[in-house]
């Protein structure tokens, strides 16, 4: 392995379940940074106890937990991994290796679930339905925009990215693929979540991410301007 020093931001709202389990897998020299997105059950607390870096982000969403860790970030390298311990925190150098050792600028994890109930079907269906979209937009062949992921800390920010909510990670890539960065995916497991799910573990909450990339897709400046005019919303109600 590398013997790099990383920094894993981990956007956390009411995570106290799982975060005992996430720090105590995190591999040496990787830096944990809990971000705490308006938790109520102690979480900031607890990883703070645990050893963590912890951030206070005030504005809801999924982006501005995120964005605000890379920010606090030093490291040259910045990886990002959901807190829910539905990846493992030792699966982090499968995405971090390969930009330690400038074979990628951009590395992100493939969720493989590891039970049945890993990944609900709604959630599975629009990420697949998202990734055949990117596929034809980008050229890049991808599978899965997953929570794991990894690239340098200055390119990163060099991506100006502003978005704030579910289309963080969309946004991110968009940014990678329009510079021409190395994408690359590695196989990562992926387990069902602890506790209760806020996002892709809801129809509801799925139903709001594909809104959030959707209306991305339409307007980011990164997107060809033929590609704009499509709605992912239209399409998926025909």
């Amino acid at each position: 392995m590398i013997n790099i020093r990383v920094d894993v931001v981990l956007p956390c709202l009411n995570e106290a379940q799982a975060l005992p389990w996430i720090l105590d897998r995190m591999p040496v020299g990787y830096r944990a940074i809990v971000v705490d997105n308006g938790s109520t059950d102690g979480s900031a607390a607890l990883a703070r106890s645990l050893g963590a870096r912890v951030v206070h982000e005030s504005r809801r969403g999924f982006g501005a937990a995120a964005h605000a860790g890379l920010l606090a970030a030093t490291a040259p390298i910045v990886a990002f991994c959901d807190a829910d311990a539905s990846m493992d925190p030792r699966d982090l150098p499968l995405v971090v290796d390969p930009i330690g050792a400038d074979e990628a600028d951009l590395v992100l994890g493939r969720r493989r679930p590891t039970t049945r109930n890993a990944w609900p079907p709604h959630a599975r269906l629009a990420n697949t339905y998202l990734s055949w979209r990117l596929r034809r937009i980008t050229g890049v062949n991808i599978h899965d925009l997953g929570p794991m992921r990894a690239a340098r800390r200055e390119p990163l920010l060099a991506l100006d990215l502003i978005d704030r909510r579910s289309g963080y990670p969309l946004e991110m890539f968009l940014g990678a693929a329009a510079a021409n960065w190395r994408i690359r995916e590695v196989d990562t497991g992926y387990a069902p979540r602890v506790g209760r799910s806020k996002v892709t573990g809801t129809v509801r909450g799925t139903l709001t991410a594909i809104k959030d990339m959707s209306a991305l897709l339409r307007t980011d400046r990164r997107t060809p301007a033929a590609v704009n005019t499509l709605s992912i919303r239209n399409e998926a109600r025909s």
